[in-house]
């Protein structure tokens, strides 16, 4: 089969593979899409990830597919079955995981290879985070079971009552996600570069968007627009060291600042005590999801109460993989449609 591998910095090469072969517990699809992911880029950007892979590898991990193929011992699925794997699962037996902290498990497996032709599912996936795709679903969409359940992870994590005011950094797909989450539960100002992802922004239910390139000064913006406070809640999803400095130094006293996107490896920031101590901010890192939230994540999409269709740019073949991480990287697209 057809599938992309990563090597390092920028190196992706689309290689001839053998076809996977479902062990015991285990299942293969045939992938019906692959979506792009902002974590993919910073990972073929970067040429690693402190988590999820070790080069060279397979790569990619958000897709949905038909069952081709089942192992020993799958009863509970059948080949044909229209269906989306997260791409991890707990151990369901650590320390972590008896107290329900399942994205702490030290033994999460996880499972990269999306952007191929077909794709083996781990048995504790398979167990765990396997789940059925209504027949009316198109791929595209529930491909993007993965991203929003690490939403709505991170929408939990961060103490949001009615009636706060959150602001979100970063217009990619992770930002523009947690807009649709939190329309109708607060009022979100949404800071990007990007007018056109803005645009979007403000179709998923953001209260007021803000192109930083315009403004310098953003804390400044946000407490003139809090009776000189701050943000109830600020939501980091860029991944940008400065940009965390810029999340802190939007909040009120007593607010969560959530560090969603991941920095590099070995990152650190400036925080000032003063701050942190007398305002009591609450700083929080948020990674990844737990089997609750990707089956609510599913829930959601599959309901079409939100018009996730506006994250996917386009489809592409299989074929212009690379070329569409050139294009993200300039920003160009928010999420490409990837057909095998």
């Amino acid at each position: 089969m057809l599938a992309a591998l990563l090597y390092g910095q920028e190196d992706l090469r689309l290689e001839e593979v053998v076809d996977p072969t479902p062990a015991t517990g285990e299942v293969v699809i045939q992938v019906g899409v692959a979506t792009t992911c902002g974590t993919d880029l910073k990972v073929w950007r970067r040429g690693g990830h402190a988590k999820m892979l070790k080069l060279p590898t397979l790569f990619g991990h958000e897709a949905a597919g038909k069952i081709v193929a089942v192992g020993a011992g799958v009863t509970s699925w059948q080949v044909g079955d229209r269906v989306v794997a997260n791409n991890s699962a707990p151990c369901m037996e650590c320390f972590f995981c008896q107290h329900q902290e399942y994205s702490l498990c030290p033994n999460l497996t996880w499972n990269n290879g999306t952007f191929a032709e077909y794709l083996k599912i781990p048995a504790p996936i398979v167990q765990h985070n396997l789940l059925k795709v209504p027949d009316e679903l198109p791929w595209e969409l529930a491909a993007m079971t993965e991203p929003l359940a690490c939403v709505l992870h991170g929408v939990a994590r961060s103490n949001i009552k009615a009636k706060d005011r959150v602001v979100v950094l970063g217009d990619g797909a992770i930002g523009l996600m947690f807009v649709a989450a939190l329309s109708g539960k607060a009022e979100v100002l949404l800071w990007g570069g990007n007018d056109h992802r803005l645009e979007i922004g403000k179709k998923l239910g953001a209260a007021q968007t803000f192109n930083y390139h315009q403004i310098s000064d953003i804390p400044s913006v946000v407490k003139d627009l809090t009776q000189g406070w701050g943000a109830d809640v600020v939501i980091e999803a860029t991944g940008v060291p400065s940009v965390w400095e810029t999340a802190i130094a939007c909040a009120r006293p007593g607010a969560t600042v959530n560090l969603f996107g991941g920095c590099p490896r070995d990152t650190t920031i400036t925080v000032n005590t003063e701050q942190l101590h007398y305002s009591e901010l609450t700083l929080k890192g948020v990674f990844h999801n737990t089997p609750e939230y990707v089956r609510e994540a599913l829930a959601l999409i599959a309901s079409c109460k939100i018009p996730f269709e506006l994250l996917i740019s386009e489809q592409r073949p299989l074929k212009d993989l690379e070329q569409v991480f050139c294009e993200m990287k300039a920003r160009k697209v928010i999420k490409v449609a990837m057909i095998p």
